[in-house]
């Protein structure tokens, strides 16, 4: 091997922060620009340039992640309060979400699901958000017919008004997803995969668990736990989420169930396939089908993991 490029000058980075974009035709990487303001600087890893500087923050970057096509790079800054999503190798705000609002939190980790169409970001607190990258259809306003209807009219052309850093707040998107964690101050890391054709929240956790959680991909809110593993490979018997009589069949989660009580269980997109209503509903196993057969380290799913034990 030998040193292609060098890049030079780069302002100090005591955690080693960087995302490089795993996509052959956009390879990119992402590194601080600054260690006092958030500005991203992109690299452009095939012509070996620079090719762009995003503003992303006014506080120091704490996150960066690419999504699968290499098109939009996430960042989160060291108050953690609001994510944004940027085009590569544009640099312009395409979205942006807010964490919250009564506390800064220190990110740990943003990742794109498969698709790009999912953003999650975990944190040192209980809760991991999950946000849908989606442009809302602006409707037609219509005439307001009730005192409520004008009271929020009014309100919204008062933001014209405001400081922008308010103004602001009424545009970022909300969280389409959420997940509470069994704990909080440990350091975590999230991923977004398909498994057994139904997405799913993963988290690694400091505590040595590894935690599994089903995601609605249509209706979102509170996400289920549906499985804990050590990671160390040890086997415990309290590792099923499950109740004791429970055991001959799947877990399902409450908004699967209602869908498929109501026959309204369908994908919105052709690229998201395999959410049929009896197997998206069951978790994505057949009703005979024992729990213990989700599996992590079948080679037609994704992300492929072995536990291996000394």
């Amino acid at each position: 091997m030998k040193v292609l490029h060098t890049i030079r000058d780069t302002p100090p980075n005591p955690t080693g922060l960087c995302a490089l974009s795993i996509n052959n035709e956009n390879c990119y990487l992402a590194y601080p620009g600054s260690a006092i303001i958030g500005e991203v600087q992109v690299f452009d890893t095939i012509n070996l340039r620079a090719a762009n500087m995003i503003p992303a923050h006014d506080s120091p970057l704490a996150a960066l992640a690419f999504d699968p096509s290499g098109s939009k790079l996430a960042t989160a800054s060291e108050k953690g309060t609001v994510i944004r999503v940027f085009s590569i190798p544009e640099g312009q705000k395409i979205f942006e979400f807010r964490r919250g609002v009564k506390r800064c939190v220190s990110i740990c980790s943003l990742a794109f699901s498969a698709d790009g169409m999912f953003l999650c970001a975990s944190s040192n607190t209980e809760t991991v958000h999950i946000f849908k990258l989606e442009t809302v259809k602006e409707k037609p306003q219509e005439e307001p017919t009730t005192w409520t209807g004008y009271f929020g009219k009014v309100l919204m052309a008062s933001t014209n008004y405001l400081p922008s850093q308010v103004t602001e707040m009424f545009n970022q998107g909300r969280a389409f997803a959420t997940v509470r964690l069994p704990f909080c101050g440990h350091k975590n890391i999230c991923a977004l995969a398909i498994i057994q054709k139904i997405p799913r929240l993963l988290v690694a956790a400091a505590d040595g668990y590894l935690y599994l959680y089903n995601l609605d991909p249509q209706e979102g809110g509170e996400c289920t736990l549906m499985k804990q593993h050590k990671l160390d490979g040890s086997i415990e018997s309290s590792n099923e989420i499950l109740e004791p009589t429970a055991h001959d069949r799947p877990l399902v989660t409450q908004t699967y169930s209602a869908a498929v009580a109501k026959g309204t269980y369908v994908p919105s997109s052709p690229t998201r396939h395999g959410y049929s209503e009896d197997q998206g509903a069951a978790g994505g196993v057949n009703l005979e089908d024992d729990i213990n057969a989700l599996r992590l380290d079948e080679e037609n799913e994704h992300p492929p993991m072995i536990l291996q034990t000394d």
